[in-house]
């Protein structure tokens, strides 16, 4: 894909007020528009693709993908920053392409409850933001870190894999620091930040026990510690880490969860017919006295409970949050419409669910004697719904297709 092509594509879909950008060999792209998904335009090829592929993975970065077959990074695409997944699939190498906000987050802009100001004013202790993919977790991060920012001199310390937002120091004094180019690890850079002079650690996603630990123990120790998690509740968000753990310490683990714990934001991202926008539904832990027993003895199950009960202490549910939303006239509306529609709608097809089971095909003939799939005459037409997209076999070994471009 010429890099002209690419960068078209990318302007599309950020035009379009699309959340996401699928590329993939032998498919048009596919954007993510209000949650839905469409294909546009014509298919990848899947030279071209590698080829753009490798113009994002510089020095290093390439060659730690023939390695790895997979690579994250971040980064100014089409006016805005980019959050970059590559991979290899059965058909080459794909990407898929997460558009951040094209702002400074702040809660005001991402249309958060103003409350959530005192969560980051919180002198140390644990705040955990979860909620599932693609809700938004890494803006309300931000948002938060920005609140700290604006009025508070403190050392802040980011470590994120990859850096998505760009934080312009204000009050604040602001390090970020990208796994696998800053630092080895989320455990090293952890075990660097408690020697950094750090007043508020920012790690980006708990993966795995030991960053839990440390996470933990960060937030033990006298710093504000922001991490995030993916869960559909609060209560889920805090079992999970628990759980990570082996059975004959999680008693311990809830004990130090409860002694350090500030809060819990779980999110999903929710479309709004008023304002006209997506924006997130939140469900909001505060750690009163009675959520640090619940989570001490290990009772998760009966957190619903302190939510339902804790409004005066800060506590939301989701059906609390979404009449609050409902009933706030103060929208802050984003720079770019979120459900423009997708430009070009002549080349436009909404993307089909494949029904039922694949059926059983003939043995495949060679790639060279195997005719390819004719292009439809009206690609302006709307797919049926019984239509599916068929996944050809790679005609090439990968390891060769990669092989070839990494000598040109």
């Amino acid at each position: 894909m010429g890099t002209m092509r690419f960068e078209s594509l990318v302007e599309r879909a950020r035009s379009a007020g699309a959340s996401d950008l699928h590329l993939e060999p032998g498919l048009p792209a596919a954007v993510r528009v209000r949650g839905e998904l469409q294909l546009l335009g014509e298919p990848l090829g899947r030279d071209e693709l590698l080829g753009a592929v490798k113009q994002l993975l510089e020095g290093d970065a390439w060659p730690a993908f023939l390695e790895r077959r997979s690579a994250d990074l971040a980064r100014t695409l089409g006016g805005g920053r980019c959050r970059i997944n590559v991979f290899c699939t059965a058909r080459g190498v794909g990407m898929a392409i997460r558009f951040l906000a094209p702002f400074q987050a702040t809660l005001e802009r991402l249309n958060l409850h103003p409350e959530l100001r005192t969560i980051a004013r919180a002198a140390h202790g644990l705040v955990i933001v979860s909620g599932p993919t693609g809700s938004g977790k890494s803006s309300t991060l931000a948002a938060l870190i920005e609140e700290v920012n604006r009025s508070e001199r403190r050392h802040v310390v980011t470590i994120e894999s990859p850096i998505e937002y760009t934080l312009v120091p204000r009050q604040a004094f602001i390090r970020q620091r990208e796994v696998g180019r800053d630092t080895p690890s989320f455990e090293q850079a952890l075990h660097d930040a408690l020697r950094e002079d750090a007043d508020l650690l920012m790690v980006g996603e708990v993966r795995d026990a030991e960053t839990m630990r440390l996470t933990l123990s960060a937030a033990e120790t006298g710093h504000l510690v922001l991490t995030s998690l993916h869960s559909a509740t609060v209560g889920e968000a805090l079992a999970r880490i628990v759980a990570a753990f082996p059975s004959e310490i999680q008693s311990g683990i809830c004990a130090q969860l409860a002694d350090s714990l500030v809060a819990v934001i779980c999110q999903r991202l929710r479309w709004w017919p008023g304002p006209g926008l997506r924006a997130p539904e939140c469900e909001v832990l505060r750690a009163t006295t009675q959520v640090r027993a619940m989570v001490r003895a290990g009772h998760f199950f009966k957190l619903s409970t302190a939510l339902e009960t804790g409004r005066d202490d800060g506590c939301w549910t989701f059906d609390r949050y979404r009449s609050w939303m409902e009933a706030r006239t103060d929208w802050n509306q984003p720079s770019a419409p979120s459900a423009a529609p997708v430009p070009e709608v002549s080349e436009e097809r909404p993307l089909a669910p494949a029904q039922g089971r694949a059926r059983q095909e003939p043995p495949r003939a060679p790639a060279a004697a195997r005719p390819r799939p004719q292009r439809p005459s009206a690609p302006d037409e709307p797919a049926r719904d019984d239509a599916v997209v068929s996944i050809d076999e790679a005609d090439e070994d990968l390891d060769g297709i990669i092989a070839e471009l990494d000598r040109k």
